[in-house]
């Protein structure tokens, strides 16, 4: 039998999906107060109430993979920051897209901020060192959107994504604030032929605040930085670093136009 698949684990449970899809569904009512269901009078309750229950389900699912009994606190004792940075990452959704109608406009259908909500999430667990919850929860953004953010990412305030389909955000990108991104873009590492040996260093690029990387772009490599203020055109491929206040554009292309036979 292949070694790998035997019953050799290092844990003595996997984590519930179930229970981690209910704990998130519950985070969302909390971050989102009255979006995916009605609020009660008593608000506060209510939104106590979400925050025990998502605390015990995570809990739960947590112990099965960490011995911290602590490492739970610690995440819920940042919820309420992590729902601040989500605030601004709406309202830079607003700001920067013009088909938006409104707020809830965009909290309840754009694909980017659902992704980009359970990035915020995900990030703070991985900040704890917990294994395995964080990917299982950027994995679902994905699944649903077409969006992989990983959840090591270290992504600033401010961060807007447009459409979504299609985006890869590496484990050890770095972005700032104020940053734009478009569909299809790849912000990848160059090579990953020595594989494990490769864990632990900058894979994937900076990308600086002010930067705006528009649809099919891939920037790859950890030594690649996309300095404050670039615009990055479509379909453009980047290996090298780029200094600031820079538009990086391909040349346009050759088009025949030929009449049709009839």
């Amino acid at each position: 039998m292949n070694t790998i698949l035997t019953c050799q684990k290092k844990y003595k449970e996997m984590p519930s999906l179930t229970n981690v899809k209910k704990a998130l569904k519950l985070l969302f009512k909390y971050i989102y107060p009255g979006y995916f269901e009605p609020i009660p009078q008593d608000c506060k309750t209510y939104l106590s109430h979400l925050k025990d229950e998502a605390y015990t389900l995570l809990h739960k699912e947590i112990l099965k993979v960490c011995t911290d009994s602590n490492l739970t606190t610690l995440f819920f004792e940042q919820l309420d920051e992590i729902q601040k940075k989500i605030e601004w990452d709406v309202l830079a959704t607003f700001q920067g897209d013009p088909a938006a109608s409104n707020i809830h406009e965009i909290i309840l259908t754009y694909p980017g901020i659902y992704a980009i909500t359970i990035y915020r999430i995900a990030h703070e667990l991985y900040l704890l060192k917990l294994p395995l919850i964080p990917r299982m929860l950027s994995e679902l953004a994905h699944s649903k959107t077409g969006i992989d953010i990983h959840p090591g990412a270290q992504i600033g305030n401010y961060f807007f994504i447009d459409h979504g389909t299609g985006i890869v955000i590496g484990e050890t990108a770095v972005i700032g604030n104020n940053v734009r991104i478009y569909q299809g873009v790849t912000l990848g590492a160059l090579s990953l032929r020595k594989g494990q040996s490769l864990k632990g260093e900058k894979r994937h690029p900076t990308i600086q605040d002010n930067v705006t990387i528009y649809a099919g772009a891939s920037i790859l490599g950890g030594k690649t930085i996309i300095e404050k203020n670039v615009t990055i055109g479509s379909n453009v491929f980047i290996t090298e670093s780029v200094k600031e206040d820079t538009l990086v554009v391909l040349k346009k292309p050759d088009l025949i136009l030929k009449e049709k036979k009839q």
